[in-house]
Parts: structure tokens; sequence; C-alpha cells
């Protein structure tokens, strides 16, 4: 016979944590930085980037993150692994915003390579995230010309999520802009230093807690992801969310999920796993969507080109759920 009080108990004691990944969509502040490619992102720049636009982005931005996945947790997410942010003052500004002073967040970052100024960084909750080391790891790409092409490095944080030992990778893929075919080598590359990064970690942790999160450029069934990341130690929960009526971004009216959490196998396990994977969804609530014209439900993006439309992102935020059970 069933112990019932013991299960309701460990039911009253269960709580759920929410994981996300966003990409913000040029979050840049508005001084010149001599060493990058930011100058579009200026007073003096063609989209007329100033303090009252940067303010009212940060704002929005850090009201979809207080909310995602709070239906499922009653909170903003443990970890936000975050792209295309310009360095660790906008991060801090961000969570210094009215939505997420509150609630206890601190920063990873490192500044990247990249010819634009844009890195990616973690955002976690001190109260459920307690960082214990962190590192970036460089992606070697070179040009058609056989020079060095930068790119974002990977950012590898260790830490104790709900007191779980975890690894989470922060991930910012090369894009397609010089073409799907042509550009697809350099995301595989991405792709190969990923498993680099987890095959060291699992010689000295053979049942280590692995997050790998990003823009990867590519969606759940393109080679890089499907053949050389996910291997059969990590599973990608997001390949059931990208149809043809729902993704992550749209391009040319049609639907794509170019960002993803994928995890170590070992969330799944039903029994004597007190960090359990719950469910993923895509963070597309109405307001973050254009409400009309021809890209209506869209994500409500600041800029289309050089016009300023004073949106969120261009991206929609990725989330999954977990279960703790102590």
């Amino acid at each position: 016979m069933k112990d019932n009080s013991a299960f309701a108990k460990a039911h009253s004691e269960q709580k759920k944590i929410g994981v996300a990944f966003y990409n913000l969509e040029n979050l840049f502040d508005t001084q010149d930085d001599p060493e990058t490619l930011d100058d579009d992102f200026t007073a003096e720049g063609y989209k007329n980037w100033n303090s009252k636009r940067y303010t009212k982005k940060l704002n929005k931005l850090g009201r979809v993150i207080s909310q995602i996945g709070h239906k499922e947790t009653n909170n903003a997410p443990s970890l936000v692994g975050v792209a295309e942010v310009e360095n660790k003052a906008v991060l801090q500004k961000l969570i210094e915003t009215e939505d997420l002073e509150d609630h206890g967040y601190d920063i990873v970052h490192y500044d990247s390579p990249d010819e634009r100024g844009i890195d990616v960084g973690l955002l976690y909750l001190k109260e459920d995230f307690k960082v214990i080391d962190s590192e970036t790891v460089s992606v070697y790409l070179e040009s058609e010309f056989g020079e060095r092409d930068y790119t974002r490095d990977i950012l590898h944080v260790t830490g104790n999520l709900m007191g779980v030992r975890t690894h989470v990778l922060v991930n910012h893929w090369p894009s397609r802009r010089s073409g799907v075919e042509e550009s697809q080598p350099k995301r595989i590359t991405a792709a190969q230093k990923n498993r680099m990064i987890i095959e060291r970690i699992e010689e000295e942790e053979p049942e280590a807690r692995i997050i790998v999160m990003g823009d990867f450029n590519d969606g759940p069934h393109n080679e890089s992801i499907k053949n050389h990341l996910v291997q059969k130690d990590l599973y990608n929960p997001m390949v059931f969310l990208n149809t043809r009526y729902e993704g992550s971004l749209n391009h040319d009216f049609e639907w794509y999920l170019f960002d993803q959490i994928i995890l170590s196998a070992n969330f799944m396990r039903m029994h004597k796993n007190t960090l359990r994977y719950d469910k993923s969804d895509i963070y597309n609530e109405h307001h973050l969507t254009e409400f009309k014209g021809r890209f209506k439900g869209n994500p409500f993006r600041t800029y289309a080109g050089r016009r300023y439309l004073g949106g969120y992102s261009d991206h929609f935020p990725v989330y999954c759920i977990f279960k703790h059970t102590p």
C-alpha cells in the first residue's frame, strides 16, 4: 500500500523552475566603442539610437524576462541565456529595470571577439543558482580568403542549480547571411566545439548535467544540430515545437526555431531525480507580436532595417520547465 502522506509531503515540497534563452536583438548602449563596429547604434548612426530608445528597450525586455514561464513557476526564470548584447553594462542595466530589480539576478559575461561587439551572457537568480566557475571557449573560423573570421565565443558556466551541479553552455552560432549552404560549415564547426567541451566535461563527470542553449541559426533538424551536436548523451525537447505555424523567428513568412535549449539525457530520468525536465515552450504571447499588417503574428522587433518600430526583439524567447524535488 502506498504511503500517501509521504507522497503528499514530497509533492508539496516540489518546486518548478524555468530556464530560458532570449536573443535580445542588438542590445547596444548609446556610446561609440572604437574597437567594434557599433556605429549604427549611436545618436549619429543611421539608426538614430538614443537614450530614450535604449531605456524603452531595456524596460520592455525586463518585463518579458520576468514573465517567461511565470504561469508554470510563479516566478521569473532561474537561468536566462542571452545573445546580441554589447557588454556587461547593458546587462547590468537590464537586471536593474523595474520588473527585474527585486528578483535578485546576477550576471556572467565576457567580451567576445565578434566584430560587431555582440556577446552572449547568462542571467541567473542568485537564490537558485550558485556559480562555481566560468570560462569562454573560442570558435576558430576562417574566411574564404584564409583569414580568421571572428564570431561569438561559447560561454561555459558551472554552478549548482537548485543544489544540482550543472554545466550551462550559451551559444550564438554564425549567421546564414552569406547563404545557408555556404555558411553551414561554420555552424558545424561551432557544433563540434560544443561537443569537445561536452566530452571534456563527461570525462571528468560521467553523470554531468549539461544544458546547451543558444541561437544556433539552425533548426533542430539541420545537420549541425541533429548530426553533430545532439548525440546519445543529449536530448533536444525543442524538436517538437517548430511547425509551419510557430517558431522563435520568422523570415520571408516562414517560421524557424533557431533558438533552442538542449539537455543532457539524465534530466529525463523519472525516478530518483531531484531536478527533472517537465516541458518546453516558446514564449510568444500576443503582446510580443506585430498586431496588424502583413507581418501580423511575427515577433515585434525593435528595428526593421533602419526603421524604428519600438518593439522587443526579432526573436521570441524559448524556455524549459524543471521540477525540483528535494
